[in-house]
């Protein structure tokens, strides 16, 4: 009985492993799909009255537009116009909103961002929080670098990585992990740290090898 029990356990939390990941995904994506039908309705609104295209065929075409409005402005920014009046711009609303700046920084970290200090353009490391005498690491991504060597990091918590603490940490503290991606290192931290030592080994793995590379 005991085995049965066993195995209808581990049979339905393995379901649930393949089948919840999957559910989430997909409630994420209908209610992104709400969020950004209520926010362009009124454009949808007016398409359908101008032509006679259905609701759908009204959204799409407007996030399309969107889109394309959205590029031309990135395009627009790479120019040395369109730069000089970004930063006018940007400038005047942060002075005109506080909290402008940091809604900014939040989206710019979200979405890699162009500065060297965004998130996803770290680098995975290994950081002693308590000090370089601790034998306790935790895995982290390297935010920032000071001109005296020492680095900001971001601990991510299990198993949500959007959340976590920030260390400045002195250069012995922090052990960084070159050949580990920052997608990497927080999967590891999104599985409760399952995979951590497969993702250790392959880093000490390529260091070995492009030292042996080195050393030929």
């Amino acid at each position: 009985m005991q085995r049965v029990r066993s195995f209808l356990t581990l049979t339905i939390l393995g379901g649930l492993m393949v089948v919840l990941p999957i559910a989430l995904l997909a409630m994420i994506f209908v209610w992104l799909f709400g969020v950004i039908s209520d926010l362009i309705s009124p454009l949808t609104g007016l398409l359908q009255q101008e032509t006679a295209l259905n609701e759908f065929v009204a959204f799409l075409a407007v996030l399309g537009i969107i889109l394309g409005a959205c590029f031309v402005v990135g395009l627009l920014i790479k120019t040395r116009l369109g730069g000089w009046m970004h930063g006018h711009l940007d400038g005047w609303l942060a002075k005109l909103a506080p909290g402008y700046r940091t809604i900014r920084e939040i989206v710019s970290q979200l979405l890699g961002g162009g500065s060297e200090d965004s998130l996803l353009k770290g680098q995975a490391a290994l950081a002693k929080i308590f000090g370089p005498d601790s034998p306790t690491t935790v895995t982290a991504i390297v935010t920032s670098r000071h001109p005296d060597g020492a680095f900001t990091v971001f601990v991510p918590t299990a198993p949500i990585p959007t959340s976590g603490l920030t260390y400045h940490l002195p250069e012995n503290c922090v052990q960084l992990l070159p050949h580990v991606t920052v997608e990497e290192a927080m999967r590891t931290i999104i599985s409760c740290g399952s995979g951590s030592a497969e993702m250790l080994e392959k880093n000490k793995r390529e260091a070995k090898k492009r030292l042996a590379d080195y050393e030929e």
